[in-house]
């Protein structure tokens, strides 16, 4: 493929930059054979370098074979314990959440299983202009004055 060539008929990004398609060579052909891909695909997938080894992976990701095992997080036996323990003894659950989408459908999905097992938690996402990105001293202690006693954080960031 020439300099010149077009990624799949588009010429320029709409800031301007010329997209050009790499050619997967070789790579590409001898994919496309032996495990019945497409030429596009081929192509695709032999430029970014995925091996033959990481190919099903790559093509039919799954959650169970790609996330890492949770309890190898540290301390992760014993926010689980604690979780338990509040639920068995009805205590009030808060879940704070980041204000993005991630952050929100985490606090949803927690909500709606805490909802089913257990009394429904109370949800706090801060307001991202006056409190900023993450927990924060006054609405962790406004949660308690509410009578919160465990408060689950949900996509705030390993350092909150």
């Amino acid at each position: 493929m020439s300099d010149n060539a077009s990624a799949f008929g588009v010429t320029h990004s709409y800031s301007g930059r010329t997209w050009r398609l790499c050619e997967g060579g070789e790579r590409a052909d001898d994919l496309t054979r032996r495990f019945d891909l497409s030429p596009v695909l081929a192509q695709l997938v032999a430029v970014r370098g995925i091996t033959d080894e990481a190919l099903e992976d790559y093509l039919h990701p799954t959650l169970k074979r790609l996330l890492p095992e949770p309890f190898t997080l540290s301390g992760m036996d014993k926010a689980v314990a604690r979780a338990k323990s509040a639920v068995e003894a009805g205590e009030t659950i808060a879940l704070f959440g980041d204000y993005d989408v991630d952050g929100s459908c985490s606090v949803a999905l927690l909500s709606d299983y805490l909802s089913a097992v257990a009394k429904p938690p109370r949800i706090y996402i801060p307001d991202r202009m006056r409190e900023g990105y993450g927990p924060n001293a006054p609405a962790l202690l406004r949660l308690k004055a509410e009578g919160a006693s465990l408060v689950i954080t949900a996509d705030c960031g390993a350092g909150a």
